[in-house]
């Protein structure tokens, strides 16, 4: 199971990473695996203010669909254009290619109050 040290968690298996302002969010490896085989992700919120734990789209695998829960308060600027034709990247590259949103947050420190890497490995008891 890979759980980047460098990456902030959710208690509902999402990631947060910052660069230059703008935090990527994905889903974990912990949370693709037990998915099983993304076949779409649907988020219609580009655009949209939205509040720490505020559902910004949905997950969909062959046997079930996630909603997808914004880790810090934030606008939602883009969405990976490469998942509409290429889902499974968020099970091939899920810390890389397979990033699900791009969002300028309200407080750029809000990023501290995420889960470490060592404290979700805990949660998900690795």
């Amino acid at each position: 199971m890979n759980i980047p040290a460098e990456l902030k968690y959710t208690k509902d298996h999402e990631w947060a990473r910052i660069e230059g302002g703008v935090v990527y969010v994905g889903i974990t490896d912990f949370a693709q695996s037990e998915l099983g085989e993304i076949v779409y992700v649907d988020v219609a919120t580009e655009g949209e203010e939205l509040s720490a734990e505020d559902v910004f789209g949905s997950i969909e695998a062959v046997k079930t669909v996630s909603d997808l829960l914004m880790p810090i308060e934030g606008e939602v600027l883009e969405v990976n254009p490469d998942l509409e034709d290429q889902p499974e990247l968020v099970n091939n590259d899920p810390y890389g290619k397979g990033w699900i949103i791009k969002v300028k947050p309200a407080n750029a420190e809000d990023i501290d109050s995420l889960m470490n890497a060592d404290d979700y490995n805990k949660l998900i008891g690795k």
